[in-house]
């Protein structure tokens, strides 16, 4: 692998403007496409195999007038004046001429008729829904709001139409240029992880829109695939760069040394994306096809951010030549460093008590963690949104005038084959008498009688646990065979269910893979097991703060949150899938420079010594510019991506610093020479990737090769 590597490396540095020159012909010619063939991403909210699944295709097979996509136009007058009838009515009419809308109701007026809700049913599930139907929506209301009538949309029409604002991201980037420029002290260096990452990041996320025009994509997951593709791009860029000004000052030339680095940094790089990509296919095992759309986006990037790392930045440090260094060491300094460096001097202080540091570490993560054992988990909702968003807006003018439950009412489908007809008002005076429904509608029978549907308004908030419940004692105690429930709020708990359950699976799947291949690249059975448990700690310790933030509301408001909302369902897999994979980064940057510390000198203790020494100062810049990217994402208006960002940019931080700074040495040098120990019958087993040392003596040949025929350097190249 590491000849592969270095030859790739060498290649590129070697025609450093033909490579750029294909990356950007790559970059617009995708970009172009997706902008003309290019689709638009959707939620698809299908939980094959549920009851409320079930419901969805009852309806859709028997009353599909009813079964396609809704949305819900809240009208309401500020003054508290009486809404004019006659104004609603042409608003209805307007709805009515909506393309693809198969049904407006007639107006609902609230108690003191200051607020009338208006439902609007199409004819096409979201999925196949026109990209323009919020824009159509909009204008169907235009005399309402010309009469200065308050006017705020809910349902999934709405809910899909996701803010753009970039600013929190782009600050982000700013802030992360500006740490590369201390961390490297060169403009230049500075430059090159952020121009590779985003030209990867852009064809990333053009690949997206692409698959969009063939399947269904998440409306939020573009925005989690350049989360963490823009994070890890930086991250793999920014490995390279420090590898190759190592062997600048080393005394390489330029092109020599950024095809070592390619060699050396490129394995680490490939076996940290392998990581990452591993732990997102995990989410082909979630069950749900908005969790696979997530996988299949951010690989997309994940995919397209690695190559760029090891093609595009080693033709942009060759094409830089000596300016990638600052001023200050572009003048090889043979004296030896008088004082060991400040991360080595820290690796000494930890191996003189390894065990008090290790439980030290240990316990407060387990104490961050903790607050997850009480974690709530539903999928968001309208009122989890900041009050700048319609929905939030009409989520709170529904629960203040027609109660907490009526924003989501359930949908009870009864199939007239099994149920007879003449059962219904029986049935309704059933689910009405049920403790917590606040009244339910009565039966509507498709025009063919033979399905038939009751809606249902509960007494409580969709989040509020009770709502669940309800669903739950529905099912199991007042409905018959023949009816189930389904609508929104059914779903979310159908929803709920399904991924509490497949979590563990996902969790086994992730672990699994991984171990076996990072026992194949570093030779061990020790190390990997170490680093899977001391990952599942930052993610729980994500998960232990998400909780504390968000459920019990310390400093929500900071994040534009004005109250304590449960962690969307959609947040603890998708964050352990991603999070896994990015705290794996850090890891194999950490375990590959140690093991080449050991390989060389076979001492356990100085090869962490030195591996952290080495690899500290990078790994810290990374995570700060990582958690810096993802804070940019806290500022989103969707509280979902809020989230991600929170427990991205929390464990990332405690990744670089409790656990690489203190508990992987701490245990590494506990265990000293066991960390490599690995049987000889599994060692023939497992395929070789290349030679066993991460840099092998057969590199200075190709490094000899690459000088010979390196044309002459240019004057101003120094």
């Amino acid at each position: 692998m590491n000849r592969t590597l270095h030859r790739i490396g060498a290649m590129c540095a070697a025609r450093p403007w033909l490579t750029v020159s294909a990356w950007v012909a790559v970059l617009v010619l995708a970009l172009g496409l997706a902008g003309t063939v290019g689709g638009t991403p959707r939620d698809d909210y299908d939980v094959p195999g549920t009851s409320s699944q079930a419901g969805t295709d009852l309806l859709r097979e028997r009353f599909p007038g009813l079964s396609g996509t809704e949305a819900r136009v809240v009208v309401h007058d500020p003054e508290g004046g009486q809404l004019d009838p006659a104004l609603l009515d042409r608003v209805i009419g307007e709805l009515r001429g909506v393309g693809q809308v198969g049904l407006a109701s007639p107006a609902q007026p609230s108690a003191d008729g200051d607020t009338a809700i208006i439902d609007v049913r199409y004819t096409v599930p979201v999925t196949d829904l026109d990209a323009d139907a919020m824009d159509q929506l909009r204008a169907a209301t235009g005399p309402a709001r010309d009469a200065g009538l308050q006017v705020e949309y809910a349902g999934q029409v709405p809910e899909g139409e996701k803010p753009s604002s970039h600013t929190g991201e782009l600050v982000g980037v700013l802030i992360a240029l500006v740490i590369l420029i201390i961390a490297f002290g060169s403009v230049v260096a500075a430059g090159l992880p952020i121009i590779a990452a985003l030209i990867g990041l852009g064809i990333g996320s053009s690949g997206i829109l692409l698959l969009a025009a063939l399947t269904n994509i998440g409306t939020t997951a573009p925005t989690a695939a350049a989360m963490v593709g823009l994070g890890v791009g930086i991250d793999y860029a920014l490995l390279l760069v420090t590898r190759h000004i190592e062997g600048l000052r080393a005394g390489l030339e330029p092109r020599a040394a950024a095809a070592r680095a390619t060699a050396t940094a490129g394995r680490s790089i490939l076996v940290a994306g392998a990581v990452v990509l591993l732990s997102l296919f995990g989410l082909v095992f979630s069950g749900l096809a908005a969790y696979r759309t997530y996988g299949y986006a951010t690989a997309i990037v994940v995919a397209t951010v690695m190559t760029a790392a090891i093609t595009l930045v080693p033709a942009l440090c060759a094409m830089s030549g000596r300016r990638i260094m600052s001023r200050r060491r572009r003048v090889v300094d043979a004296e030896p460093r008088q004082r060991p460096p400040l991360t080595a001097r820290w690796a000494q202080r930890v191996g003189r008590r390894p065990a008090g540091w290790a439980l030290l570490a240990l316990a407060v993560l387990l104490l961050l963690g903790a607050p997850a054992l009480t974690m709530r988990t539903w999928p968001q909702d309208a009122g989890s949104q900041p009050t700048e968003n319609t929905v939030r807006r009409a989520y709170d003018l529904v629960a203040a005038e027609f109660g907490p439950g009526a924003y989501a009412p359930l949908v009870v489908a009864v199939d007239l084959t099994v149920v007879p007809q003449d059962s219904l008002p029986a049935l309704r005076d059933r689910i009405e008498a049920v403790p917590g429904v606040a009244r339910v509608s009565q039966p509507i029978v498709a025009p063919d009688a033979t399905a038939s549907v009751l809606t249902v308004q509960l007494a409580f908030s969709p989040q509020d646990e009770r709502s669940s419940e309800l669903v739950d004692k529905l099912r199991a105690d007042v409905l018959p065979d023949g009816a189930e429930v389904t609508g929104v709020t059914a779903v979310f708990a159908d929803i709920a269910d399904l991924l509490a359950e497949r979590l563990w699976l996902v969790v086994g799947v992730v672990v699994g893979l991984s171990l076996i291949l990072l026992t194949v690249v570093f030779r061990s059975i020790l190390v990997p097991i170490k680093a899977a448990l001391v990952n599942l700690l930052s993610v729980a310790a994500a998960y232990g703060v998400l909780t504390m933030v968000f459920q019990w509301g310390w400093g929500s408001q900071l994040l534009g949150v004005d109250r304590a909302v449960p962690v969307s369902t959609w947040v603890p897999l998708l964050l352990f899938a991603v999070l896994f994979g990015l705290s794996m980064d850090y890891e194999v940057f950490l375990l590959s420079r140690i093991r080449e510390e050991w390989l060389a000198t076979g001492d356990p203790f100085q090869s962490v010594v030195r591996g952290l020494a080495a690899t500290a100062r990078t790994i810290t810049a990374a995570a700060l510019i990582m958690v810096v990217v993802f804070a940019g994402f806290m500022t989103n208006a969707d509280i979902v991506t809020k989230m991600i960002g929170v427990g991205l940019a929390t464990a990332v931080a405690l990744d670089a610093t409790i656990v690489r700074l203190v508990l992987v040495p701490a245990t590494m040098m506990l265990f000293g020479k066991a960390n490599w120990w690995l049987p000889g019958w599994l060692d023939r087993l497992l395929p070789t990737l290349g030679r066993g040392r991460v840099m092998p003596d057969a590199l200075a040949t190709e490094d000899a090769a690459t000088e010979a025929s390196r044309p002459p350097e240019p004057v101003n190249a120094r």
